[in-house]
């Protein structure tokens, strides 16, 4: 899954494919490295962001999804938003996919709307909200709680006729976690896998790789592949990435390992 931000303020490419035109040929760039999906966001989720009107998430999004999809009939799109009103109207330009940071916390109207949509739904764990969720995040439980956490959201995905077998889940790397949790997750993301529903994770140039490093976003990709190829052989099977092209050789070597005979 490769990234496409169409946001002036997300923490790796904020502002870099803010116009649909950069969008669009930077979507058509993943395509070529190897990207199956492209998750597209038009409102930054990075620490401290502040929410987005629906208007102008909608404005953000929908040419770019529309233009993506009359280049390119086949790749995947994911919409990457809390919003149920935005959703529906990136599914109806030919997205393919609902990826909801918030787990369907935020909007009531999310998981009937992703019913009617009738399309798979990422369903992500965030301990509060972008704009609070780093400020000293604490669990007596990490793994068990965010276990209850998806099985209660699955509940909430069914009650509302979302087909089982379009659920997905993501841990949340650095939505509400500190560096230490975040490798615990990739450690323990097994535990997660098997609760029976297909599992994405998205470690992409994140902050528990640059303290580690002392790098920059643009400099994480060593440590993002080591992250990526660590969560593929604790099962996951959907990474969400800035760097596609290097990381679909990680990518093609992991899985190798992983199925060797």
């Amino acid at each position: 899954m490769g990234i496409v931000n169409v946001t002036p303020d997300s923490f790796s490419d904020g502002g870099q494919y803010f116009s649909t035109d950069s969008a669009v040929n930077h979507a058509m760039s993943l395509i070529n490295d190897g990207a199956d999906i492209l998750d597209i966001g038009g409102e930054s989720t990075r620490p401290g962001a502040a929410p987005l009107y629906v208007d102008d998430e909608v404005n953000r999004i929908l040419p770019v999804i529309k233009s993506i999809r009359q280049k390119d009939l086949v790749v995947l799109i994911s919409i990457d938003t809390t919003k149920s009103v935005v959703a529906k109207l990136a599914v109806e330009a030919g997205a393919d996919i609902v990826n909801d940071i918030s787990g369907f916390t935020l909007d009531e109207r999310m998981p009937v709307v992703v019913a009617e949509l009738d399309v798979p739904v990422i369903l992500m764990h965030m301990k509060g909200t972008p704009k609070n969720m780093q400020n000293d995040p604490a669990y007596a439980d990490l793994i068990g709680e965010i276990s209850s956490f998806f099985l209660t959201q699955i509940n909430v995905a069914k009650s509302a006729d979302v087909s089982s077998e379009k659920i997905i889940l993501d841990p949340g790397i650095g939505f509400g976690k500190t560096i230490a949790h975040n490798f615990i997750l990739i450690q323990k993301l097994k535990e997660f896998c098997d609760l029976g529903y297909p599992v994405l994770i998205g470690p992409s140039r994140k902050a528990f790789i640059g303290t580690i490093l002392d790098l920059p976003p643009n400099d994480r990709i060593e440590g993002t592949a080591a992250a990526v190829s660590a969560c593929i052989l604790n099962g996951a099977r959907i990474v969400r990435v800035h760097d596609v092209k290097e990381m679909k050789r990680v990518v093609t070597i992991t899985e190798k390992i992983r199925t060797a005979a």
